[in-house]
């Protein structure tokens, strides 16, 4: 059930009801992904008004004044205060509420549209937590289940809250779906595979993507899906395989990482087993795990001289702005869905549903590095799905709820196309 307090303040929702318009939308977060959310979306025709808004909002108003359209506004939001967030949407007129925030802000956010009567889009789920006891075999708090579970609350109301809506998860759930619909009779496998060859310059050390969100994944008890035993979890860097990515990115060494994908796909298409990998490098993996054995993966406060600051927090302070890393960055960055079962034929079939972007094109096209951007145009995409009413729906729902052909042919449009490539089992992986 929804927190009490929104039963005296919740609107009533303005449903997605199936037909071509122009929307309003609000972002919150005007970080990396939040301004190239922004950037993009300002580009294209589905827009009446898109308010950014953020805790600090200076930079929110940067974001806005970079796309030079005058549909674009900026705003001051506390993103941790779901009366604010409320308050936000309902002046705006909202539509629909795009999350792009790290996930410990999601459940203000989310509480937030639910009582505005908006209609809600994130690229992260709630937040986890493991088991008491078996930490690393059973589940806890399943990554996501706050939302899932207030699903009829939401379809009652009317309201969609589209939920891991980015690149991965996202567009990986999109693919897996295409596979069911179109490639496979039967699907033994889905395998969530990311890597790159990106070389930051200058810099030993230094994430593409938000460090507090990249702890919260990688130091999490991984967790692994299989039809006859159902959810369960491992150690962090579990299972070690050798990936070959494809256009030359090459073979890179991939380990089990807690991820949404594992939780959705199961709940929408009929398959033996889910996993998600990332490429994750073996400094990178010493980095995490010397973080978590001095405690500085911790979210909890310590009392430093008279300030209280949480470790993680200041590790994400030491390290340079992932958003501000595009003009030293090199090379390319792959998203992609692998898929095992048979074909429609009947026969053995292993294919790799993917997307590479090269970090040149990005800045160049874009000024957005390439794992930022990739990041934000999925769930622009979503956007102009739902504003074209080619995507419905109410409820809490994952990408894979909804028909993935409109979505893959409209990818070509922002500039990020997808691949396909066939792999035999002889081949491996």
């Amino acid at each position: 059930m929804p927190p009490d307090w929104l039963r005296g303040v919740a609107a009533q929702p303005q449903p997605w009801s199936g037909y071509p318009r122009h929307v309003r939308v609000v972002v919150v977060g005007a970080g990396g992904v939040g301004s190239a959310i922004v950037s993009i979306a300002a580009r294209r025709r589905f827009l009446e008004r898109l308010v950014i808004a953020d805790v600090d909002a200076a930079r929110a108003q940067r974001a806005a004044d970079r796309t030079g359209d005058d549909r674009v506004e900026a705003t001051h939001v506390d993103a941790s205060d779901p009366l604010d967030v409320a308050e936000l949407a309902r002046t705006v007129g909202a539509d629909v509420l795009v999350n792009a925030c790290d996930p410990r802000l999601n459940p203000p956010l989310f509480d937030g549209a639910f009582a505005a009567g908006c209609h809600y889009l994130d690229m992260a789920m709630h937040m986890s937590a493991p088991h008491p006891t078996n930490p690393y075999g059973e589940v806890g708090v399943l990554l996501g289940s706050a939302q899932l579970d207030v699903h009829q609350d939401w379809l009652e109301r009317g309201q969609l809250a589209l939920v891991a809506m980015g690149v991965e998860p996202g567009m990986s759930d999109v693919m897996a779906r295409y596979a069911s619909d179109h490639l496979f009779s039967r699907i033994d496998e889905v395998a969530v595979r990311d890597g790159a060859d990106l070389v930051i310059e200058g810099l030993g050390f230094a994430p593409t993507f938000s460090i507090w969100t990249t702890i919260e994944e990688c130091l999490n008890p991984p967790i692994v899906y299989e039809r006859e035993r159902g959810w369960f979890t491992t150690e962090p860097f579990s299972e070690p395989e050798l990936f070959t990515f494809p256009e030359g990115i090459g073979t890179i060494e991939c380990v089990n990482v807690e991820h949404e994908e594992v939780v959705l796909i199961p709940r929408w298409l009929d398959v033996g087993r889910v996993t998600f990998k990332y490429g994750l490098g073996e400094e990178f993996i010493e980095v995490l795990r010397t973080l978590r054995k001095l405690g500085l993966d911790s979210t909890r406060p310590l009392r430093v001289g008279n300030v209280e600051v949480a470790p993680r927090d200041v590790v994400a302070a030491a390290l340079p702005n992932p958003a501000d890393l595009g003009e030293r960055m090199r090379g390319r960055t792959c998203a992609g869905t692998l898929v095992r079962g048979l074909g429609t034929d009947g026969r053995p079939r292993e294919t790799y549903l993917y997307q590479v972007v090269d970090n040149e094109w990005a800045m160049r096209k874009w000024g957005h590095q390439a794992v930022v951007w990739q990041t934000a145009v999925h769930p622009v995409v979503a956007l102009e799905l739902l504003a074209a009413g080619e995507w419905t729906g109410a409820g809490v729902l994952g990408p894979e709820a909804f028909p993935a052909d409109p979505f893959l042919e409209l990818l070509p449009e922002h500039g990020a196309p997808w691949s396909m490539e066939d792999r035999t089992r002889t081949q491996g992986v």
